[in-house]
């Protein structure tokens, strides 16, 4: 009887301790806890991995090295992996050993044709092949940090998977900065390949590195936080004649000067700015051959950004029609065409809402800020519009430093404080963990 007794307390001990490892595995604070030491575990590893990627940068749709260096650390880790996504992204789908929501996090994973000027070990030296002509490469915009960044995520969530209440679907994007000229790619054509089925996505998270915000800062905002991004361009025709005579012909050039003048007045006159911001910006303008020689044709090229679609609409409209009734006034013709872009990096604000909690919690709350929106643009924004979505920018720029002496992205002085990325990693991790846990099966 006692023998009886005795194997019945043991078995009721056994119970007892595999439910509490049970519900420890399953408790939101433990899983914090692991992310936060496992981080700071794995941060060397994030940065070896990040130094490897500056040294090695690939231009957009060329990421072949990158693409094989994360697919081959997906596998190590048990990952299901698909390559060639969109021409070279890498898509990994880690299933988690409990039922839940799908998660998508995303890094892009081009650079820049940019020659770097930073005086580190790791500095680019990189050269390829751009519009036909060989350029120097360098990650100028932190996108070897985002790779690195999700690497060691990944690996975070690989290690603990059979405890994961979900699956996460690890996205690694070619061409954020744009496809080569007569090519498609980034984040639009992967949505057109279907990245986010199968299975189905049900949020996604993404981030930027921020050379201008202190390391261990994040900066967020519901509703549109990246603005829409349109390329146009107007071709302008008028009769060539001498430049002694010219009112013999009609004048592109000027034509041109005063289209520039009225596209501008329609930002500075015509459109509610404090609704939301907007501009219009041309960057090329091509006329002439001659000094004495007044051109048959002037080209122009620019770019309209807008946090609004339906300023956007109405900004549209209103440059078809200065475009032409200027024209006309000159005595020329113009023709103006706006291409697709990018949308609006648009936060779900219900989504933000709820995740804003996660990322006080992961920078302190003196260090998450609810920002002014950027007109900068950001091909997030093609996920966004398919499933709710959060985008944040994790700071980068050390401690000590002036904002406005840190170097913008996209230049040759470009610099990230690689500390940063521990905030980066943590809050990507424990928004895929908050948002299982809130939405568990």
């Amino acid at each position: 009887m006692k023998k009886t007794f005795l194997f019945l307390q043991v078995l009721l001990l056994l119970f007892i301790s595999s439910k509490s490892i049970f519900a420890q595995s399953n408790n939101s604070s433990d899983w914090y806890e692991y992310i936060h030491q496992t981080t700071e575990e794995k941060y060397k590893q994030i940065v070896e991995w990040r130094r490897h990627l500056h040294e090695n940068p690939e231009l957009s749709n060329r990421e072949f090295e990158t693409a094989e260096m994360v697919a081959e650390h997906l596998r190590s880790l048990g990952i299901e992996v698909e390559t060639e996504v969109a021409h070279t992204g890498v898509v990994g789908i880690l299933k988690g050993g409990k039922p839940g929501p799908v998660v998508g996090l995303r890094a892009d994973m081009d650079a820049l044709p940019v020659k770097e000027r930073v005086d580190i070990p790791f500095a680019s030296e990189a050269m390829s092949e751009y519009q036909g002509e060989q350029v120097p490469v360098m990650h100028a915009c932190g996108h070897d940090t985002h790779v690195a960044m999700l690497m060691g995520v990944a690996e975070i969530l690989a290690d603990r998977k059979e405890h994961l209440p979900g699956t996460v679907k690890f996205i690694y994007q070619p061409a954020e900065e744009g496809a080569p000229p007569g090519e498609e790619g980034g984040g639009k054509l992967m949505v057109e390949e279907g990245v986010l089925t199968n299975p189905d996505v049900d949020v996604i998270f993404g981030q930027h590195i921020s050379a201008q915000t202190p390391v261990g800062h994040i900066n967020y905002r519901p509703g549109g936080i990246m603005a829409a991004s349109n390329r146009f361009s107007i071709e302008v025709k008028g009769v060539q004649t001498h430049g002694s005579t010219p009112w013999s012909g009609v004048d592109p050039i000027v034509t041109s000067a005063k289209i520039i003048d009225g596209l501008q007045t329609i930002i500075s006159r015509r459109t509610e700015l404090t609704k939301e911001a907007a501009v219009i910006t041309v960057g090329i303008i091509r006329s002439g051959v001659r000094n004495n020689i007044i051109p048959e044709e002037a080209y122009l090229e620019g770019t309209i950004r807008t946090l609004d679609t339906e300023m956007q609409e109405k900004l549209f409209a209103q440059m078809h029609e200065t475009v032409d009734l200027i024209a006309k006034s000159m005595g020329a013709e113009a023709e103006l065409t706006i291409y697709e872009g990018y949308p609006v990096t648009y936060n779900d604000p219900q989504l933000t809402e709820k995740m804003a909690t996660t990322i006080e919690r992961v920078a302190g709350s003196e260090y998450a800020h609810v920002i002014d929106p950027i007109t900068g643009a950001e091909d997030f924004s093609f996920f966004q519009r398919e499933v709710p979505g959060f985008y944040f920018f994790t700071g980068g720029m050390p401690a000590d430093m002036d904002p406005a002496d840190a170097a913008p992205h996209h230049t040759p002085d470009f610099y990230i404080e690689e500390v940063g990325m521990k905030t980066g990693v943590k809050a990507l991790a424990n928004l895929t963990i908050d948002y299982m846990m809130m939405n568990q099966e």
